[in-house]
């Protein structure tokens, strides 16, 4: 009986396993571990970006000495941090990014005269969102918000 012809079936069938296994490994190890670290590691490089422009924009908005002041600026946030919506929210002197994920996320204050009385008000990631400071002479708010 002559078998020659089926050791070549059985050693492309055995090379197209191993490489068929082998990708399948390199796969698993790659989406299993690196890529989701990673995929965080972005994640927390852009929050702290957003949350460092956001805290720029806050600190660009308010104006020189002046009497009556009344400024709005427009604010372009990401619609998305690691996939996920975020919201930054100010508590008096902060700003705060929150993130549904922990490695997201982080606080920041901006660098504001001393007439700057408080920092209020919140933005929710992909809506369209304005600074706005007013105020007299001496004492200033500044809000945070959508655009109406």
């Amino acid at each position: 009986m002559d078998s020659r012809g089926l050791s070549t079936v059985v050693e492309k069938l055995l090379s197209l396993s191993i490489v068929v296994l082998y990708i399948t490994l390199l796969t698993t190890v790659l989406y299993g571990g690196s890529v989701p670290t990673y995929q965080g590691a972005v994640g927390a490089e852009l929050g702290e970006r957003t949350l460092a422009e956001a805290t720029a924009e806050v600190e660009r908005t308010v104006p020189p000495r002046g009497r009556d002041v009344a400024a709005t600026r427009r604010v372009d946030l990401p619609a998305t941090i690691d996939g996920t919506g975020y919201r930054i929210r100010a508590n008096g002197t902060h700003l705060l990014l929150d993130h549904p994920h922990d490695e997201v996320g982080g606080a920041a204050r901006p660098a504001l005269p001393g007439r700057v009385s408080s920092v209020t008000g919140a933005w929710e990631s992909g809506a369209d969102t304005v600074v706005t400071v007013t105020g007299s002479r001496g004492n200033l708010t500044v809000r945070l918000g959508e655009r109406r």
